[in-house]
């Protein structure tokens, strides 16, 4: 089937963000300059938490996982916009554009889970101190990030096996600037309404359950610790206030474009354009500004 469906449509083509050369150089200049800086806060968040024994610790394990999740994550499509930006024609083969869906989706979910386990492990630091070290253990950071992949792997392999067997025909324009199972799906010589509904319900679904988890974590933790402690309520916005912007700032998007029932190209375009290249620059950027033992730990590098 896969030979059949490239045979008739061997590639797709993105229409981009915009017609005007020089806001594509502008933004050429600006998405490079942006995606440099995403690779190296992050790449320096991993090989910090790596190279100082003072973040030898789970939050800061999963810290650097949440960083290398999104270097990942913002490769999967950056690179390809930057070059587009040069391009008068900007096609994408078939194999290509699924497995920028596969990768897409793949590390965006596992991230999605991943942020949910950080919210345990605050929760565990915050409401059961004399039980963190022998609750986060070693065994216990690797199964949590271990888990958050194979649920990014399972929903992502679980919408790219009904896509690969679909007939595409004729349609091949994209009015966007990297493949989305959303704007995919619609070029399917069928009827495709269920089908629309069921992968935005997958990603809708799977993003909605985590971010419901992780207001339930971080309402809990405020909530315990004010009743513990008179000034345990600036204490514990201090120390999840980092998480919860990260939260919100990743989620808000992509609940957005997989839930709501209107659809606006321009909207759409900016939301891809922060969910996938702004969002992976701030996560560094958030937790370096927002945590001192971060901090400290770049001084003494």
């Amino acid at each position: 089937m896969e030979e059949a469906n490239q045979s008739v449509v061997s590639e797709f083509i993105f229409l981009g963000l915009c017609d005007s050369w020089d806001l594509q150089a502008f933004l050429l200049v600006a998405f490079s300059s942006l995606y440099l800086i995403t690779i190296l806060g992050n790449v320096f968040i991993v090989l910090l938490v790596i190279a100082d024994l003072h973040l030898h610790s789970p939050m800061y394990f999963l810290l650097a996982n949440l960083s290398f999740s999104d270097l990942c994550f913002s490769s999967v499509t950056t690179p390809k916009l930057i070059i587009d930006f040069l391009k008068e024609n900007k096609t994408i083969s078939f194999r290509g554009c699924m497995c920028q869906m596969f990768f897409g989706h793949f590390f965006g979910g596992g991230e999605m889970v991943l942020l949910v386990m950080m919210a345990y492990d605050r929760y565990v630091a915050i409401c059961k101190p004399l039980h963190y070290s022998s609750i986060m253990n070693t065994k216990m950071c690797i199964q949590l990030v271990t888990t958050s992949w194979i649920i990014g792997f399972v929903h992502s392999i679980s919408q790219l096996a009904i896509i690969t067997q679909l007939p595409f025909c004729g349609p091949r324009k994209l009015d966007s600037f990297f493949c989305d199972i959303p704007l995919v799906i619609k070029l399917v010589c069928m009827d495709t309404y269920i089908l629309e509904v069921l992968t935005n319900a997958n990603s809708g679904v799977l993003a909605t359950v985590c971010f419901i988890l992780l207001l339930i974590s971080y309402s809990y933790i405020l909530l315990t610790v004010c009743h513990q402690s008179k000034g345990g309520a600036s204490k514990a916005l201090s120390t999840c206030t980092a998480h919860i912007t990260v939260v919100m700032l990743f989620f808000g998007p992509c609940i957005f474009i997989y839930l709501c029932p209107l659809s606006i190209t321009w909207v759409d375009k900016f939301l891809a354009v922060f969910y996938g290249i702004i969002t992976p620059l701030l996560n560094p950027v958030i937790y370096t500004l927002r945590n001192k033992e971060i901090r400290n730990a770049i001084k003494r590098l």
